[in-house]
């Protein structure tokens, strides 16, 4: 059972990696060494990244969700 206390950690890590791996998506995008320059087609720089990026979104999805059904058991627990 968690704490009340870890729960919101938990969601605030979940809200963390929301705001935080967005705009490092963004940077990445941006960066010329994510497009082989004669044909604009994607590198393995930017596909990597992404991998990454979308496992990132997805594990901190996942721990935001534990921690709302975490504070929320803690909350029904406590009534």
């Amino acid at each position: 059972m968690l704490s009340r206390r870890w729960a919101g950690f938990l969601v605030l890590v979940g809200v963390w990696t929301w705001v935080i791996w967005p705009r490092f998506g963004k940077a990445i995008w941006d960066d010329p060494r994510s497009w082989h320059g004669d044909t604009g087609s994607p590198t393995s720089f930017l596909w990597i990244h992404a991998l990454l990026i979308g496992a990132s979104l997805t594990i901190g999805t996942v721990v935001g969700v534990l921690g709302i059904k975490g504070f929320r058991a803690a909350a029904r627990d406590r009534d």
